[in-house]
């Protein structure tokens, strides 16, 4: 076998061995034993919603030469407690297998059982276990553990070999269900270095190494190398909910460790380096014919625009007529298309392209009108941050520009034909991003969202007891990501559409008399629209009780959980606010008004005011204003967030002024 050929299959990064050093010093646990806590365990106390749960999970990972080839040997072991019926969906297992033309994983030893409460053990037979075929690179080992009810014991293991380096993900401790016990063994000979990183908030229970010595023999030449051994388990980890609002990739917050092959030492002298540099990037990118040949088509576009584009106005002037034209111009096919079969020329004359050729376009025109603009790459909010301590460049899925205009930088996405200059959409929001400067060199930006985000509503209501119902008009007013919202909203929705929806979001008995867009109250960032409407039969009794929210902000709290363990992330920071004028009518007097609130997050992270009063001449005031000054917050604040939250809900729903006939 030829050096090279070894050398790839061992650069595999990472699912790795289990030292028998004493360190170690815990026995793997044996296949269809259950201790005594296992078979009486019926619920998890620290999440009482939990349908299933680990109550083992085991990972024994090692390189080992079979047949003088090394290969990756992947050792697994895992017993799953059914709590509650719906834990039942995990009696289905899928184990993947990738594979190539010539070579593929296998599996070369698998059991599986289940544990009953009556103490019988069903195995699942040889020929349940079913190989399918999923994609041309990819197969997977399917079976389902038998007569699996309440209180049902799971538990199954398997050896996998593999001729395949390249495919590490790491070892996940934290899962959509809590475990007891997540451990994770490798140990690593000292020929290859990796960077590793621990994601996530949780901390490690155990985290040991140890240097074993002369642990792995290379194969031809005798040589041994010494290894890194290492452990890492963590106990009672509580279960991911990435179900819960506002946040970003859970592949931020999911607690794993990752490995990446930095470096291989050969045993014939030599190293070889598998982590780049960013210069090693610049360069790369600056001869890339999806990318940097894409970024020199200046003279294309000079050609194929109004001269007045690139020359009339001022610097900010031209790029903002720019970016209009393109977001005009341009159709996005709901495609990124950063790495492959970019073609700016081909997507201008179609009017048509995915976010990488619509933004290099961009960039392309604003260069021709002599404004510096530079490519940048970043991640979705989806995707996950990019890693700064060294180039990963699958963690980039997006091009956006950077403009820099009389010492001022604005990031601009010409895909979306409702965003403001200088306002990037939401799935951009992912806090910073690589600009590839070709004439200097790449480096680290910052993405600030916009700060004015609100949402208000200006009421004047009026009683009118005679005719049994209330009128009275509001304005709506968006800005900032809301405002973008609302113009999406507009331009995609018949007004007859719009306005019925609305009606019946708020209550059967609200008729809308009219809508109009307020054209003079309204601008690039900031949307106004007027209501006129009334309601009826409010009148039930001779006294009036009225819940003065006409149009609620949030109907329920979007934070039920009982704790969350990674960030809560906006994306921008935002307000609403509620204010309403209104006067009591004859024959009424004030019976009793809503409390009097005033809450506010540690460290001016936010807050809500809620007063009501009546002042001279019998007119109503209610001031309504809730506030979430930052885009991100640690978890440290969930709670105080969750109650925020709750209590406007709860302002929303239940308040009640109640008026008394004289």
């Amino acid at each position: 076998m030829q050096k090279k050929q070894i050398i790839k299959k061992i650069n595999y990064l990472s699912l790795f061995l289990i030292s028998s050093l004493s360190i170690f010093a815990q026995e793997k646990m044996e296949l269809g034993t259950l201790s005594e806590s296992d078979k009486t365990f019926s619920i998890y106390q620290k999440d009482t919603t939990a349908s299933a749960v680990y109550l083992y999970d085991y990972g024994d990972n090692y390189f080992e030469i079979r047949d003088n080839y090394v290969w990756l040997i992947t050792k697994y072991h895992s017993k799953i407690k059914i709590l509650k019926k719906e834990g039942s969906e995990y009696a289905n297992v899928e184990i993947p297998l990738y594979r190539t033309k010539d070579r593929k994983e296998k599996l070369v030893k698998i059991k599986a059982l289940t544990h009953n409460s009556n103490g019988t053990k069903i195995f699942v037979k040889k020929e349940e276990f079913f190989e399918e075929d999923v994609s041309e690179k990819w197969a997977q080992i399917k079976f389902a553990f038998p007569n699996v009810q309440e209180g049902s014991i799971i538990e199954y293991e398997y050896e996998m070999q593999s001729p395949f380096f390249f495919n590490f993900t790491g070892w996940s401790f934290q899962s959509n269900i809590p475990k007891l016990h997540s451990e994770f063994n490798a140990k690593i000979p000292g020929n290859w270095l990796y960077n590793r990183s621990l994601k996530g908030e949780l901390k490690l229970n155990v985290n040991e190494a140890e240097i074993v010595k002369s642990c792995f023999k290379f194969p031809g030449n005798g040589r041994a190398s010494d290894c890194e051994a290492l452990k890492y388990v963590m106990k009672n980890v509580p279960a991911f909910k990435d179900s819960e609002e506002f946040m970003l990739s859970a592949n931020n917050y999911r607690s794993k460790i990752e490995f990446e092959l930095s470096e291989y030492k050969s045993f014939y002298g030599g190293t070889e380096k598998y982590t780049k540099s960013w210069e090693d990037v610049d360069k790369e990118f600056k001869n890339d014919k999806d990318i940097g040949s894409q970024l020199r088509k200046k003279n294309f576009f000079e050609k194929n625009v109004d001269e007045k584009l690139l020359t009339e106005g001022n610097a900010l002037t031209r790029a903002k007529a720019i970016f209009q034209f393109v977001k005009n111009h341009f159709t996005w096919n709901e495609e990124f298309g950063i790495w492959h079969d970019n073609n700016v020329k081909t997507a201008f004359d179609e009017k048509k392209g995915n976010v990488a050729e619509i933004n290099i376009a961009l960039i392309n025109l604003l260069n021709a009108a002599d404004i510096k603009a530079n490519m940048m790459l970043m991640a979705t909010r989806e995707r996950g941050l990019p890693k700064k301590t060294h180039p990963v460049m699958n963690d980039f899925n997006y091009i956006i520009a950077k403009v820099d205009i009389d010492g001022k930088s604005y990031l601009l996405d010409a895909t979306d034909k409702y965003m403001p200059f200088g306002m990037l959409p939401y799935r951009c929001l992912n806090y910073y991003g690589r600009v590839m400067d070709f004439d200097n060199e790449s480096y680290w930006f910052d993405i600030l969202p916009e700060t004015s985000n609100a949402q208000m509503i200006r009421a004047q209501m009026i009683l009118e007891p005679e005719k049994e119902k209330l009128s009275g008009v509001f304005d709506l007013i968006h800005t900032g990501h809301f405002k973008v919202s609302q113009d999406e909203l507009l331009s995609t929705t018949k007004e007859v559409d719009y306005l019925q929806e609305l009606e019946e979001d708020i209550t059967d008995d609200f008729q809308i008399l009219s809508h109009e867009k307020n054209e003079k109250y309204s601008d690039d960032m900031k949307l106004m629209e007027r209501f006129n409407f009334e309601i009826e039969n409010i009148f039930q009794s001779e006294n009036i009780y009225l819940n003065p929210f006409v149009i609620k902000f949030f109907e329920k709290n979007p934070f039920v959980s009982t704790e969350r363990n990674y960030p809560i992330d906006f994306g921008f920071p935002m307000k609403y606010q509620y204010i309403l004028n209104m006067k009591l009518p004859a024959g009424y007097k004030l019976k009793s008004l809503p409390v009097e609130k005033n809450l506010v997050l540690p460290d001016n992270g936010g807050q809500l005011k809620y007063n009501v009063v009546l002042n001279e001449g019998g007119i109503l005031n209610l001031f309504f204003t809730f506030e979430l000054n930052f885009s991100h917050y640690s978890s440290d604040f969930y709670t105080s967030i969750k109650g925020l939250f709750s209590e406007a809900v709860k302002d929303q729903n239940e308040s009640l002024i109640v008026l008394e006939k004289i």
